[in-house]
């Protein structure tokens, strides 16, 4: 005895949704009796009821889910009149049900950004790849983060300069995007440090004359110095407003008693030479909210626009997706921490946080092919960075810090390897995480952001949704699916996840598209949106690691 289902041997289930019925056709083989139906195994939360064949060809089976663990389950269904059987196989997906709702809870506003880090390594990335400032402009980044270190740092002794490095790469990034770059003064110039990388002048004063010069440079027509006049090319047309003071001072040898002396020292001398700047301040890592906030929040007497800080998931490449994406939650405490210590100053408590570097793995080869975080092995990249695994994972991410209120998303950085490379150094050619940041910016745009719709999910576990109400009344909801296919998976494919998405209380819309990137996304040329007819409820389904983008329209 054979068996066939219709219309499909492929069954979905949503919780607290309709029964599903698969009809069952049997070829009888040398039998006459009565046939009937069973399908044991069925995961817990799912329930069967029967209409039994019988004396006939035909029966059914109705499936009903009220608490099915989110999966694709495969179900043996069972045919026998007592002597003769069969059987043949049903994959069951228990799926997930997504209600989104009228009720708005704020504003939603995260703003996309990309980083460089001007030096030796990398300056002659424009040089070499013509179309990268058009590849660069596209994703509209916001505040394009510039972090001059080595060779990048412009002044070379007491009184010699060289910007040649520096505007290698900051020259063409002011001329893109918002046209006002992010520069953060990450370090001072190596002779201004002592054999063991502390400040020679602890007061800083020598620090500041440099910053200041920096301003004077790209902004109020250059400065003379002793080896002459120095210019940016760009002025007057373009210069620099925004300015972050330091790197990661937690690691790099400045308490936080130190860096409160020197950005309320940097901060009034810079703004001498231009009082129209705007300052990021910290530019915190490594769980140092506590130990540097709580010194700067009640101490800062400078201007503050708004206070950093730096998120990578890993500093191992042995680390499991599973390990990777527990940090998440760890980024929105980090964040809700930092907030909460700037309320405790009237003059900060409308400051935003910014995420200015994010990525799955901070780590990197130091030498002789060594890890610099793990230097009793081997480096290797991260290629979760670029991989699906990241369509999952930044997206979860962003929404996560969005939710939070961070107003700004930098990756890390854009020119570099698979690791950490929006696009090839090398070549120009895109990586995958292009194209999900240059997606999130656009479905997402900020300004002028949107109002966070309320939701209801029956899966938080391993599915992130982000609904928005944007002013023109058109309706995005994301969904990131960061579900893990097999524990230990390290740069695995993901689990597959049915989502339902039930916009009923939304009211009618008139068209809809849907964009998902995940593994079967064209790299060199991006994801490409589909139409969709709007219905009240609309199920999408990512075969593993991945985002898609619901977008409706009124």
């Amino acid at each position: 005895m054979s068996l066939s289902f219709s219309p499909s041997s492929s069954v979905v289930v949503f919780p607290g949704q309709p029964a599903v019925t698969v009809n069952v056709t049997l070829v009888r083989q040398g039998t006459t009796g009565n046939v009937t139906l069973s399908a044991p195994g069925l995961p817990p939360g799912v329930t069967a009821t029967f209409q039994q064949p019988g004396a006939s060809n035909s029966g059914a089976i109705t499936l009903t889910d009220s608490t099915a663990a989110p999966a694709t389950y495969p179900v043996t269904v069972g045919a026998s009149d007592g002597t003769v059987a069969g059987s043949a196989a049903l994959s069951l997906t228990a799926g997930v049900v997504t209600q989104v709702q009228t009720a708005t809870n704020g504003n939603f506003a995260v703003a996309m950004s990309t980083s460089f880090q001007p030096a030796e390594w990398d300056n002659l990335f424009f040089q070499n790849i013509p179309t990268g400032t058009t590849t660069l402009g596209a994703l509209q980044p916001s505040h394009i983060r510039l972090q001059g270190v080595s060779q990048g740092v412009p002044q070379t002794s007491a009184t010699d300069w060289d910007f040649t490095v520096l505007d290698d790469i900051t020259q063409p990034v002011l001329g893109v995007g918002d046209h006002s770059p992010e520069f953060q003064i990450a370090v001072a110039p190596a002779f201004m440090y002592d054999a063991n990388h502390n400040f020679i002048d602890p007061s800083f004063q020598t620090f500041g004359a440099y910053a200041q010069n920096l301003v004077q440079y790209y902004n109020t027509g250059g400065f003379t110095a002793p080896d002459g006049k120095h210019v940016s090319p760009a002025y007057p047309t373009d210069t620099i407003t925004w300015w972050g003071i330091y790197n990661e001072p937690s690691i790099n040898n400045i308490d936080a008693d130190q860096y409160l002396l020197m950005y309320n020292t940097l901060v009034p001398m810079m703004q001498t030479v231009d009082p129209n700047l705007k300052f990021a301040a910290i530019e915190l890592c490594c769980d140092s909210e506590d130990s540097f906030l709580s010194v700067f929040a009640p101490g800062v007497t400078a201007q503050v626009d708004a206070v950093a800080s730096h998120y990578y998931s890993s500093c191992d490449q042995r680390d499991t997706d599973a390990q990777v994406l527990s940090t998440v939650p760890g980024f929105v405490a980090s964040v809700q921490k930092i907030y909460s210590y700037l309320a405790t100053n009237q003059q900060l408590a409308n400051v935003p946080v910014w995420v200015t570097e994010n990525n799955v793995n901070a780590d990197y080869e130091i030498g002789d092919g060594n890890s610099a975080c793990n230097p009793n092995q081997k480096f290797v990249d991260d290629l979760r960075g670029s991989s699906p695994f990241f369509a999952a994972w930044r997206p979860y991410v962003f929404s996560q810090l969005g939710k939070a209120k961070v107003q700004a998303l930098y990756h890390w950085d854009f020119d570099a390897d698979q690791q950490f490379g929006e696009v090839d150094y090398n070549t120009g050619a895109y990586q995958l995480s292009y194209w999900v940041d240059y997606w999130l910016q656009r479905m997402f745009p900020s300004p002028p952001g949107a109002q966070l719709l309320s939701y209801t999910s029956t899966d938080t576990s391993d599915i992130e949704i982000l609904p928005v109400l944007n002013g023109d009344g058109s309706v995005v909801v994301m969904v990131s699916d960061y579900a893990i296919n097999a524990t230990g998976d390290n740069n695995g494919p993901g689990a597959p996840r049915t989502i339902l998405i039930d916009t009923s209380a939304l009211g009618n819309f008139q068209s809809g598209s849907l964009m998902t990137i995940d593994a079967t996304t064209n790299v060199a040329t991006g994801p490409t949106a589909s139409s969709v007819t709007p219905a009240p409820q609309i199920p999408v389904t990512l075969n593993g690691y991945g985002v898609v983008f619901l977008k409706l329209q009124p």
